[in-house]
């Protein structure tokens, strides 16, 4: 029988903290982080921006994909994007959540920024 914890390693440290699973460094010094930050994403070229409302109460929430810049570049446009909507929002997983029903507001700032815009979603 195959042991299921062979591959299982050190997960907090009470020296350093957390433990990164893939490199095994501390998380202030994982070198797996590093190389995820640098990393662009690929894409078709198109931004797409959606409206959500799924799991959120019944608020809408307007999404915009495929933008193709890194961690940094990608909180940054979100927090243009949330100063011209004068609303709230995030950056999760490659995705800016802006907060309320802003599709029209968005794609004019995405296309005034040289993206090109499409409206995914119906």
């Amino acid at each position: 029988m195959k042991n299921s914890f062979v591959n299982a390693g050190l997960v907090y440290s009470t020296e350093s903290g957390r433990m990164c699973p893939d490199c095994r460094q501390p998380m202030a010094s994982c070198a797996c982080k590093a190389n995820a930050r640098t990393l662009v994403p690929a894409g078709d070229g198109l931004v797409r921006v959606s409206r959500e409302t799924k799991g959120r109460g019944g608020k809408a929430v307007t999404l915009v994909k495929g933008v193709a810049l890194d961690a940094a570049g990608l909180a940054a446009l979100g927090k243009a994007l949330k100063a011209a909507c004068g609303t709230g929002g995030t950056v999760k997983e490659g995705v800016i959540e802006i907060q309320g029903d802003h599709i029209d507001r968005i794609m004019a700032a995405l296309q005034a920024k040289g993206h090109k815009v499409k409206r995914a979603g119906g």
